[in-house]
């Protein structure tokens, strides 16, 4: 088969200054990058517009599927902008307020910061390289002590682990970067902060609102969204374990259980899980990762992770290309081992489509009993398709659809390669032939070869599945 079937879990890769021209994303490509992270934390619209149209332009022109991400900032607190630098010794006292102007006190950007803070909350600087602790909250002002010292500079992170109510789930900036996407026709919008569903159906509304229906993945980085993980995957169209954030707010030891807890619920209700954050990261300095890196990519993989996340390593780090193909080969390795197994006996959900959710079980298992090299899926919105990529079949799955948006969105998901092609037709002998040459010229299959075809009846993308086929290329 082709060689970009190797690889089944995907990547996403964050585009920055390191990789953001013409150029750079045609090697991100070809090293086996899926996904295109926009981060909005940083840059401005006309900035992220131009990467936007320079990753569409690179897609158009090549044989690679990748869909955009917009990753929007969300409710992140900071520190405001200081004269200069300021050193917080341990044992010192130290004032915060909202967007103070005094010298003595240090500015914050969140405006509820002396409404969800109470005497002994911590507050953490920097992610969590400086920690105070609060002693008192009098006249808009909170007073505290550090307890850990360091030097903090301007615009640096304020996290406040479990005590942000009054935060907005969606800002104003990310109400922009919404209508950017959908003006722009992104593939995923991805929310920052999740702590509860709501805070996913007010995102979805805004999306609505715009008469657009993105996708929407929903990063957990809060206390509150673990205790709320059911419900917040429920209503979500994937799920980011965002672990930078997240292991500030609770604690670096308990992020590995939590991430487990996350890939395992969202394997459960057959959601896309992506694992983030520090996967690769000394590779923003060096050509080759530390051990413990790898196995951490490996893990997240082996507990059943989608798509696996590069974020500075590849938007500032100096081996983008080499984090990449890197990740690539880790994933391979990982899939073609004897301990990459899943218990695909999943339960029937009554919450999901019937008859589709057996069509996609059926095809898993037919692998048992045929030597198929693909499962071929037609889909007209890759419902079927999404079902069947979290059973983690032995063989890649080949979609067809008839809309390019439904293409680009499967490449977020576990083993699928899709390609746009306008066979909306009864299945004849004619579109038989249309099929197998399809596999022999594009796919690099041979006369002979099993495939699983799945689709719906009369018309073989549009509808609902219905239907699975043992088929033998050229009979």
């Amino acid at each position: 088969m082709n060689s970009k079937f190797i690889k089944r879990t995907k990547i996403v890769a964050t585009i920055g200054p390191a990789v953001d021209s013409k150029e750079g994303i045609e090697k991100l490509l070809k090293a086996g990058v899926n996904i295109f992270r926009l981060n909005t934390s940083h840059g401005t619209l006309d900035n992220h517009l131009e990467k936007f149209k320079t990753i569409r332009d690179v897609c158009k022109n090549s044989d690679y599927n990748a869909a955009i991400m917009i990753d929007l900032q969300g409710p992140k607190i900071r520190v405001g902008n200081l004269e200069k630098e300021i050193t917080l010794k341990t044992g010192q006292k130290a004032i915060f307020a909202h967007e103070a102007k005094e010298k003595n006190i240090i500015p914050v950007d969140y405006e509820g910061i002396s409404k969800d803070v109470t005497k002994g909350s911590k507050i953490l600087l920097d992610d969590g390289k400086i920690q105070a602790v609060v002693e008192e909250v009098k006249d808009n002002k909170v007073y505290v002590k550090i307890t850990n010292g360091g030097i903090l500079k301007s615009r640096k992170g304020l996290n406040i682990p479990g005590a942000t109510n009054s935060l907005n789930a969606v800002t104003k900036r990310d109400i922009e970067f919404i209508k950017f996407a959908v003006e722009n026709k992104a593939d995923y919008i991805a929310l920052s902060f999740v702590r509860q569903k709501e805070d996913v159906l007010l995102a979805k509304k805004y999306i609505n609102d715009l008469e657009a229906n993105i996708p929407v993945i929903s990063k957990l980085e809060k206390p509150q969204a673990i205790k709320n993980l059911t419900e917040i995957v429920s209503v979500s169209d994937c799920i980011m374990v965002a672990r930078g954030d997240l292991g500030i707010e609770l604690s670096p030891v308990e992020v590995p259980i939590c991430q487990k807890k996350i890939i395992e619920e969202c394997n459960k209700q057959k959601k896309p899980v992506i694992v983030a954050t520090q996967m690769l990261e000394s590779m923003i300095e060096e050509p080759i990762p530390t051990r413990a890196e790898s196995s951490d990519v490996a893990n997240a993989i082996l507990d059943g992770a989608d798509a696996v996340m590069l974020s500075g390593e590849t938007s500032v780090g100096k081996f983008a290309i080499e984090a990449v193909k890197t990740m690539a080969k880790i994933a391979h390795t990982v899939e073609n081992s004897e301990f990459y197994k899943f218990d695909n006996d999943f339960k029937i959900s009554e919450e999901l489509a019937l008859t589709r959710q057996a069509i996609a079980f059926g095809a898993d298992k037919m692998l048992k009993y045929v030597d198929a090299k693909a499962i071929l899926s037609f889909s007209h919105f890759g419902y079927s398709t999404r079902l069947m990529s979290k059973l983690k079949p032995s063989v890649p799955i080949i979609m067809v659809t008839d809309l390019e948006e439904t293409r680009r969105r499967m490449a977020l998901c576990w083993g699928v390669f899709a390609y746009c092609k306008k066979w909306d037709d009864v299945l004849s002998s004619k579109l038989l032939v249309n099929i197998d040459n399809f596999l022999i010229n594009e796919i690099n299959l041979k006369m002979g070869d099993y495939v699983i075809i799945t689709g719906s009846a009369p018309k073989l993308i549009t509808g609902r599945t219905n239907f699975i086929r043992v088929h033998k290329i050229g009979t």
